[in-house]
C-alpha cells in the first residue's frame, strides 16, 4: 500500500511537467510572425533617406534596415523642407508619431526652401539680423510689404521702380542728381512757392503757353527780346516805356 501510494504521488507531481514540455514546441510554431512595424525598425533617433515627397510636412523615409518606407511628417523644429535623396534624422514612437526632425545631407545643396505653416517672425533683441546672398534677392508677397524704422538707407548702383501708383508723406525731400529725366503724359503740381535757380533754363512750348499772375516783374541784366508774327501790348490804365533811346518801325 506504501508504495502504490508512493508511485501514485510521483505520477501526479511529473505529469503536469511532462505536458508543459511537449506543448512548448507546438506552441512556439503556432504564435503567427508579427509584422515588422515602423515601431518596431525605429528605435529612438534613426538616420534615414527621403524617399518621396508628397508635400512640405509630409515624406516617406527609408530607415537603414528596413525593407519598407515609412510615413512620417516634418517636425515644427526643421525648418528646412526636405526634398527626395535627402539623408534626414527621424524620432518618435512610431505609427503616426514620427516625425522628421532635421536635415544631415542635402541631395542637392545649391537649393534650399524654408518653410512653416503660420506667420513666421525672425526677431533679434540685442543685436542686427543681416540678409546676404551671393546672387539676386527676391521678396514677394501676396498681400503687402511693410517696411518700418527710424532710418532707411538704399546704397545700389542701379535701381528701378515700377508703381502703378505712389502717394508720399514727408515733410522734406531733397534730390543730389547729375541728370534729371521726367517723360510723362502730364504734370500738376500745386505749390505754396516756387523757387527755381539755374545757370542756363530751356523751355519749348509747341502749342500753348498761358501765364496767370497778380503782379510779374522780370529783370535781364543784359537783353530782353520778345519776338513773334503778332505781339500785342494792352493794358487798361498805363503802358510806360522808358529809355535813353526808343527805335520804332
Amino acid at each position: 500500500m506504501t508504495m502504490t501510494a508512493g508511485t501514485s504521488i510521483s505520477t501526479s507531481v511529473h505529469a503536469p511537467a511532462l505536458a508543459e514540455s511537449e506543448l512548448a514546441p507546438l506552441l512556439q510554431k503556432a504564435a503567427p510572425a508579427r509584422p515588422l512595424q515602423q515601431s518596431a525598425v525605429l528605435q529612438g533617433i534613426a538616420m534615414a533617406k527621403v524617399v518621396a515627397s508628397h508635400s512640405d510636412d509630409s515624406h516617406d523615409v527609408m530607415v537603414s534596415g528596413s525593407p519598407h518606407a515609412i510615413a512620417c511628417r516634418r517636425a515644427a523644429s526643421c525648418l528646412l523642407v526636405p526634398a527626395p535623396g535627402d539623408t534626414v534624422m527621424v524620432a518618435g514612437p512610431g505609427g503616426d508619431e514620427l516625425y522628421l526632425i532635421a536635415i544631415v545631407a542635402q541631395a542637392d545643396a545649391r537649393q534650399a526652401t524654408l518653410a512653416v505653416e503660420g506667420e513666421l517672425t525672425l526677431a533679434s533683441r540685442s543685436g542686427g539680423i543681416a540678409v546676404r546672398g551671393a546672387g539676386a534677392l527676391d521678396m514677394q508677397s501676396d498681400t503687402a510689404i511693410h517696411t518700418r524704422a527710424p532710418e532707411w538707407n538704399l546704397s545700389a548702383a542701379r535701381s528701378q521702380c515700377k508703381v502703378s501708383e505712389l502717394e508720399y508723406q514727408g515733410a522734406e525731400v531733397r534730390f543730389s542728381v547729375l541728370v534729371s529725366r521726367f517723360v510723362g503724359r502730364a504734370c500738376e503740381v500745386v505749390l505754396d512757392r516756387l523757387h527755381l535757380l539755374t545757370r542756363s533754363s530751356f523751355r519749348l512750348t509747341e502749342e500753348i503757353e498761358q501765364v496767370r499772375a497778380g503782379q510779374i516783374d522780370m529783370q535781364s541784366s543784359s537783353t530782353m527780346r520778345l519776338h513773334a508774327k503778332n505781339t500785342l501790348v494792352t493794358s487798361k490804365e498805363l503802358v510806360k516805356v522808358d529809355a535813353e533811346q526808343i527805335h520804332m518801325g
